[in-house]
This record gives C-alpha cells, sequence and structure tokens, in this order.
C-alpha cells in the first residue's frame, strides 16, 4: 500500500491520541488566569507591572525554550523532550495552584509556560514524523484542539473560581496533562526499543545556520509573531479593554475573551486545508490583516455599536497561527528541517508576540486610555501584507529560500 492511500490511524493509534492531547494542553494556562486575576490580586497583590508581566510572559517563555528544543532533541528524541514538557506543564500548574505569594505564582507560571514552548516547537515535527501523508489533516485536528484549549478556560475560569476558589481554577488543568502523558510513556517505552535515527549530517546543518539569512523563515517569524503580539495582547488586555470602553462587567469580559478564543476554532479547521489547495496563500494573510485592523478600528472608533462584532474579527485575525503551523511542514522536505523551521518560526515569532501585552500595558499606563495602543496594534498589522507575498513563493527552507 502507498504511503498517500495509507489508513490514517494505521499503527498510530497511540500518536494520533497522544498529539490531541498535547494540544489540548497548550493553551489552558495561557487563557486560565487573566479572566480571575481580580480574584487573585484581592489575596496576592499584583500591581500593572506584575499583570503585564504575566501577560508577557507565555511569548516569551515560548520563545526561549522553542529555540532551546532543538538541542535537546538532538541529545534525545522528540518523544522524550515531549514527556518532559508535559511534566513542566503539569507541575507549573500545580504550583500555581498552591502559590502563596507574587514570587511563587510567577515562578509556576514560568515553568508551565516553559512546557508549552518546548511543546509547541515539538508538535510540527511530530506530525512529520508519525503522519507525513497526513500533515494538513493532522495540523487542523491539532490547532482545532488548541483553539478549543483556548477557549475553554477563560469560559469557566469564573465560574470554578466562584465555587471553588482560584486556585482550584488554576490548578484543575493539571488533570488534563497527566492524561496526555500516559500515550506518550508507552511510545517511548516503544522508541526504545527501536534503532535510534541517524545524527543531523553535514547539508542539513547548513540549512540551521542559512535560516538567520532566508527571507522565507523570516517572513514566516514574521506571520507567527503578529498571530502572537495580538493574541497575547489581547489575552492579557481584552477584559480590561472591554471593560473600559463597553462597560461589561467581568464575567462578561471573560465570556468574550472566550469568543475571542473561539474564532480560532472555524480557523483551525479550515485554513490549513485551504493552505495546501491555494495556489495563492497570500491571499489569506491578507484577509488576517484586514479582520485585524477592522476589529481594532471598530473598537476604537465605535466601540458601543456592535462590540461583540470587532471581538469577533479581532479573532480572526490569528488565522495566521494555523497557517504558520501548516506551512512550516509545507515548505520544508525533511524531518531536520521541519525542527529546526519550527524553532526558528516560533522562537523568532513568539520575541515579537511579547510585545504585544508590554506595550498594550505601557501605552496604556502613559495615556491613560487605549486610543494609543488600539492605533499601535493598527499600525502593526498592516506588516503582514509584506510577509505574505514572500510566504507565497512555493519553495522550501532546502531550496535556500
Amino acid at each position: 500500500m502507498s504511503t498517500a492511500n495509507r489508513p490514517l490511524l494505521a499503527g498510530r493509534m497511540l500518536a494520533f491520541i497522544g498529539i490531541i492531547l498535547v494540544a489540548a494542553n497548550l493553551r489552558t494556562a495561557v487563557g486560565a488566569l487573566s479572566p480571575i486575576i481580580g480574584r487573585v490580586s484581592a489575596e496576592l497583590p499584583l500591581d500593572p507591572l506584575v499583570v503585564g508581566l504575566l501577560g508577557a510572559m507565555p511569548p516569551v517563555c515560548f520563545a526561549l525554550f522553542g529555540i532551546i528544543t532543538p538541542a535537546l532533541v538532538r541529545r534525545s528524541r522528540l518523544e522524550v523532550v515531549l514527556i518532559l514538557a508535559l511534566a513542566a506543564i503539569l507541575v507549573g500548574h500545580l504550583i500555581r495552584g498552591i502559590a502563596g505569594d507574587v514570587l511563587t505564582l510567577v515562578a509556576g507560571s514560568a515553568v508551565t509556560f516553559a512546557g508549552l514552548g518546548l511543546g509547541n516547537v515539538l508538535l510540527p515535527p511530530i506530525v512529520k514524523k508519525y503522519f507525513p501523508d497526513r500533515i494538513a489533516l493532522m495540523t487542523t485536528l491539532y490547532v482545532t484542539m488548541l483553539s478549543i484549549s483556548t477557549l475553554i478556560p477563560p469560559l469557566i475560569a469564573v465560574p470554578v473560581a466562584d465555587g471553588a476558589g482560584w486556585r482550584i481554577s488554576l490548578a484543575m488543568w493539571a488533570g488534563v496533562s497527566v492524561v496526555a502523558l500516559v500515550p506518550w510513556l508507552v511510545l517511548n517505552l516503544h522508541a526504545k526499543r527501536t534503532p535510534p535515527p541517524p545524527r543531523m549530517d553535514p547539508s542539513r546543518t547548513e540549512v540551521v545556520g542559512r535560516l538567520w539569512r532566508s527571507p522565507l523563515a523570516w517572513s514566516l517569524a514574521v506571520i507567527f509573531g503578529l498571530s502572537s503580539l495580538n493574541a497575547y495582547a489581547m489575552f492579557a488586555w481584552l477584559p480590561s479593554l472591554v471593560q473600559d470602553i463597553v462597560g461589561v462587567n467581568d464575567a462578561t469580559a471573560g465570556v468574550w475573551l472566550s469568543v475571542f478564543a473561539f474564532m480560532g476554532f472555524p480557523a483551525g479547521l479550515l485554513i490549513p486545508i485551504l493552505a495546501v489547495r491555494m495556489k495563492n496563500i497570500a491571499l489569506l494573510v491578507y484577509v488576517a490583516v484586514g479582520c485585524l485592523v477592522a476589529g481594532y478600528a471598530g473598537l476604537l472608533i465605535v466601540p458601543t455599536i456592535a462590540p461583540l462584532a470587532w471581538v469577533v474579527l479581532i479573532g480572526l485575525g490569528p488565522l495566521l497561527f494555523p497557517l504558520a503551523l501548516v506551512l512550516i511542514n509545507l515548505r520544508t522536505r525533511t524531518h531536520d528541517g521541519a525542527i529546526a523551521l519550527s524553532s526558528f518560526v516560533q522562537g523568532v515569532g513568539y520575541v515579537l508576540g511579547a510585545l504585544g501585552p508590554l506595550v498594550v500595558g505601557i501605552t496604556h499606563d502613559l495615556t491613560d486610555g487605549w486610543t494609543v495602543p488600539l492605533v499601535i496594534l493598527i499600525g502593526v498589522a498592516f506588516i503582514g501584507v509584506f510577509a505574505g507575498a514572500i510566504v507565497a513563493r512555493d519553495r522550501t527552507i532546502e531550496d535556500g529560500a
């Protein structure tokens, strides 16, 4: 039977389940805190600087640990590093739940986000390793699960905090990590009985060094960075923004944050499939830029007229995220190339993303309003137009693109 006609789950059921469960863990810690930040602050006083730090920490940790992921994989195996990532996520959730002071809360968040950073980079090459014949489908499935794991925490954070306390609301996600560890522990035991993969040969090592001079790699990083910047700016500040300029309460603001996160769900279903079939992928980038500009402009100019519609449009902007993930595999030919490009794109992209919460927080604090932050977000969105034209070229990193 040819690879193209191989049944989806033939000999790969554990890997399939494992990939979906990993994706279920990679955003829970991000959206669980901001809706209940007021409740946490009532017990552990959090000044605006700490709130901004917590908002910027996910992309910073994602960037840092994304960059070191290839080095860890070279010393071990994908499965082992993925188990390490899930263990860090689990421990971090528990630390956040028992935090008795601000420092412990920040430390627990750092541990969790470190695990998320490793998992982010590992998923594309894991898909390429186990499902090279189903890249678009598997990317669609795990990005959809990422969207679900993004929208559920802010939706239930406030009710759980009201009923059981904010500590349970933060720590309960450790259970998802425990479940996700099971298939990868089994797969790792099986992997120990098979010959180790060959070391990266010199020609592939050259690909890693070439990324820093590659217009394609940088354009993918910019697209990923735009998605990250807008997503984490909104996860950190959307509840406060809509409470200030629209006048909704904190529970409604949490629901609206879930609506923002939910828009990644249809994007995750459609974008990987469209990216494989479309001749001009740049059109998807232009649509995302248009949604971001329209949404931010709506909140800036007419915030009280259909405000939820503006939130929906902003939520459609990060369709750049699944697009960048599928392009990591489409713009590489080799397993090592996918690991290297995934690390580069997510490392650089999350550095850009870290600027989102910080810039929005600082400009809001300096101007005591939301006009300047929204204008900045509109201006930054237009950068995606230039990057879109480059990633549309059908070439791979190994070709020197």
